[in-house]
């Protein structure tokens, strides 16, 4: 759309699957398929100055609870392999998605979780695969920035909403949007205390690819939305985004004396030093995902 002459080689398990999931954007003649596993794919020919790595294992593997050493094992041999791959073509600037999860469980008394923030997962328990991985990943890039002077960027996600969003898994927003239009009730099976903050998915976008270019080489940032919210207040907004707006049931009360669990960012780095800015509140978000699911419906 703004002609910027751009092309993109694709590493993917199955390109066919793909195509049939998003024929809009496999059908581009800016886009390129390699097929491969992120673990041990075969580095593709060509001049690739630019680099982003975002693969792990699917959220749907993550639901029908895949065995955390795969899950840990595709985090840290995947990103050892896509460095490798970076360093041996020159990359100039290397964007790694990573999570918020490296935090760990967020103190009660933290509103905002900063980049400077040392918590970390509790390493001996089992589900804590997914902010170890992350973590270990986070060395190996700091590692081959060091090594061979790659510019390479770290963007810790949180949690978002939006086009393409799966509405039957483990996300929460996108069971209460499922719920919502199949005309309720939306169900929340905790006590709605739970704090969450969510960013749009394009402006998710904007923000991956504003670090790519202009962020400080070796730096981490925040990605995500620090407008907080609690689950059940999410339940509610989604239930009045609808027409007509759909009940909401609670199945536990809340513990007296118990303090909110949280998982919110602070972005303060991101606004500041690169002038990011969330440009859709929470309710438009919804709305827009609402009407792209009754369409795709």
């Amino acid at each position: 759309k703004l002609e910027l002459g751009l092309s993109a080689t694709v590493l993917t398990r199955d390109a066919e699957s793909f195509k049939k999931k998003m024929p809009h954007i496999a059908g581009h003649p800016a886009i390129k398929f390699h097929a491969g596993d992120i673990r041990n794919f075969d580095f593709p020919e060509g001049d690739f100055p630019y680099v982003v790595h975002a693969a792990a294992t699917s959220a749907v593997a993550t639901f029908n609870n895949e065995d955390p050493l795969t899950k840990f094992d595709t985090v840290v041999e995947g990103t050892r392999q896509v460095m490798e791959f970076a360093a041996r073509h020159g990359a100039k600037k290397v964007l790694y998605t990573s999570s918020g999860a490296v935090y760990g469980q967020q103190p009660a008394n933290l509103a905002c979780i900063p980049e400077e923030y040392l918590g970390a997962p509790y390493p001996a328990d089992v589900k804590s695969a997914w902010g170890e991985s992350k973590r270990a990943a986070e060395f190996i890039c700091g590692y081959y920035s060091d090594k061979y002077g790659m510019e390479i960027k770290i963007a810790r996600c949180f949690s978002f909403v939006g086009p393409y969003l799966p509405l039957d898994i483990h996300y929460a927003i996108g069971n209460f949007i499922r719920d919502a239009l199949k005309g309720g009730p939306i169900q929340i099976n905790g006590d709605g205390t739970p704090r969450r903050s969510y960013l749009y998915a394009a402006d998710l976008m904007i923000w991956l690819w504003t670090i790519l270019f202009r962020g400080e080489s070796g730096r981490v940032y925040n990605v995500g939305s620090d407008k907080e919210i609690t689950i059940a207040e999410l339940a509610d907004l989604v239930a009045r985004s609808v027409q007509p707006a759909v009940e909401v049931k609670i199945a536990k009360s809340p513990t007296p004396g118990m303090p909110p669990e949280r998982y919110i960012p602070s972005v303060d780095r991101a606004k500041k030093e690169l002038g990011l800015v969330e440009t859709m509140g929470l309710e438009e978000a919804i709305k827009r995902t609402i009407i792209f699911n009754s369409r795709k419906n």
